[in-house]
């Protein structure tokens, strides 16, 4: 079974081995130091792209970071199947199950300012419709384009952030 703590440990250790503070090996993963301290505390696991950096980082495999310790040719083949079941295991939400609550969590952060657009959308096309201007309705329809791929664009980019940060910022 894979000890959380061993192997948070395992990480402080190696961060500092290459003298490193959690911020700066934050900056350089991309997360925030925070993140770092919850995956050294054993709180939680870095996600499979953390742990590839860090393997690739720190010219170890990501078996080894997963068992928390250097690992030689038996042990590493005893750990691998163990860690692999582990792993599966406690990763509670697939990649596609974090994308659609942050974007549920955008939307609902973001409710009020797309309400007011949509308003001041309608209302420059009820403007164009009773001015028989079809000029101004047609403006209407590529504000609501408009509007529809900021939305679209703003809202993938915070699920891009948050879903592969692997902390659960936000939950």
């Amino acid at each position: 079974m894979m000890d959380m703590v061993k192997m948070g440990s395992f990480l402080a250790e190696l961060r500092k081995e290459h003298n490193l503070t959690q911020a700066e090996l934050g900056e350089k993963l991309g997360v925030t130091n925070k993140t770092i301290s919850r995956w050294e505390t054993g709180n939680y696991m870095p996600p499979v792209e953390m742990l590839e950096e860090l393997s690739n980082m720190y010219n170890m495999t990501i078996n080894e970071l997963l068992s928390g310790k250097k690992l030689s040719t038996e042990e590493y083949q005893e750990m691998a199947e163990a860690n692999i079941k582990e792993t599966l295991k406690m990763s509670a939400f697939s990649l596609k199950e974090k994308q659609e609550f942050y974007k549920i969590k955008w939307l609902k952060d973001h409710v009020a300012i797309m309400v007011f657009i949509g308003i001041c959308i309608l209302g420059v096309f009820v403007a164009g419709a009773m001015m028989s201007n079809m000029l101004i309705g047609y403006a209407a329809i590529l504000m609501l384009v408009g509007a529809h791929c900021w939305r679209n664009n703003t809202m993938m980019t915070y699920v891009e952030k948050y879903a592969f940060d692997g902390t659960g910022a936000g939950q």
